[in-house]
Order: structure tokens, then C-alpha cells, then sequence
């Protein structure tokens, strides 16, 4: 195997390991939201790859899918660590700005965006983005941290001698605004992730 997916996946272990000391279990977390999306069908995106821990879900759950991040670097992470497992012919990455994509109208059944929506400046404008691109009798799924899950990333972040940026638009926040525009929505919560599956049909 290349050197490089090698080394990748070594450091994806590690993060993993480093949440797990926290009690926050990526896999178990990833396997939620994914549950709570179910059924999973059709042409299907995650809007923010990121590092790919839920990309990782989505294809291990045998899904083929796009993937679409704005960062280059970060979703080198990601497609290294897919090829690690041999998951490259499901997973079509993009690099895009969610909140303008070339995707047509319509073009997606299912639309993840998985503890993204505390990272953007423009979160409605994102937010409308997403919705544009989800067919008639399609769902958006958008999860985001719990404040138990916020306090395990902000201690995780601070030993790194970072800072977790998080922006004034919360989960609840996405939940009033999806319903002004006649979604139904479908809630759900761990101790660290909470869910929100939003459609305009049956969800």
C-alpha cells in the first residue's frame, strides 16, 4: 500500500484515539446520524468532507455518493484515507463553495452536512444552497454538536493549542428556518450529536 495512504490513516487513528479518550466515539456518532437518516436512497452528497469520518460511514454503508469540501487540504485527508479502505470508486470528491455549487437543481435525493453548519460565515445562504439542490421528494439531513459533544471538541482543540471557532447559527436555529419554508422535520439526539432530517414529503 502507498506510503502516504499509510501514514494518513495512521493519523486518523490517532484522532480517533484522542476523541475516544473524551468519550466521543467517531464511529458510534457517524453510525447515528446515519441511522437516523434512514432510508438512505437515490443520488446522494455530503455537503463538507472535511477529514472524511462520515464519508467513511456513508461507503463502508456501501453507498455510492459525492462529497464536496472548500478546502483542497483538508479533503486530501479524506480521499487518502478512503483509498486506505478501497472505497475510491464510491466516492466522486468535489471541491466547491457551499454556498454556490455547480450542481443542477434538484440534482440530490440525500443531502448530509455533518458538524458543519458551526463553521460558516454564511450559514443560511448555505443552508439555501442545500436546499436548492435536493430534488421534490428528497431530504436534507444536517447534524451538528450537542453541547456536551461543543465541550469535548473545545478540550480537544485547546490541547492542540487551538481554538474551536463556532458561529452564532445553532441546530435549533437551521430547525425554524427549514420550517418557515415548509419542511417537515424529524429530530434526534445523543449525548453528543443532535440530528435534524428535514423534507418536504414523508420523512
Amino acid at each position: 500500500m502507498d506510503r502516504e495512504v499509510v501514514e494518513n490513516h495512521k493519523k486518523y487513528l490517532e484522532r480517533k484515539a484522542l476523541y475516544k479518550s473524551f468519550g466521543y466515539d467517531v464511529d458510534k456518532e457517524r453510525d447515528f446520524i446515519l441511522e437516523q437518516a434512514e432510508p438512505v436512497c437515490g443520488r446522494i452528497l455530503e455537503a463538507g468532507t472535511g477529514k472524511g469520518h462520515f464519508a467513511l460511514a456513508l461507503a463502508k454503508a456501501g453507498h455510492k455518493f459525492f462529497t464536496f469540501d472548500i478546502s483542497p487540504e483538508e479533503q486530501c485527508f479524506a480521499k487518502l484515507n478512503i483509498a486506505h479502505f478501497g472505497f475510491e470508486k464510491q466516492v466522486d470528491f468535489k471541491i466547491e463553495n457551499g454556498e454556490r455549487t455547480s450542481f443542477a437543481d434538484g440534482s440530490f435525493d440525500t443531502v448530509f452536512s455533518v458538524n458543519v453548519l458551526h463553521h460558516l460565515r454564511n450559514p443560511y445562504q448555505v443552508i439555501d444552497e442545500l436546499i436548492r439542490l435536493i430534488s421534490p421528494q428528497g431530504k436534507l439531513i444536517l447534524a451538528d454538536f450537542t453541547q456536551e459533544g461543543f465541550r469535548v471538541m473545545d478540550k480537544i482543540h485547546g490541547l492542540e493549542g487551538n481554538t474551536h471557532e463556532v458561529g452564532k447559527v445553532e441546530l435549533m436555529d437551521a430547525e425554524l428556518y427549514l420550517t418557515k419554508k415548509d419542511f417537515s422535520i424529524k429530530k434526534a439526539k445523543s449525548v453528543y450529536q443532535c440530528v435534524l432530517v428535514a423534507g418536504r414529503g414523508s420523512i
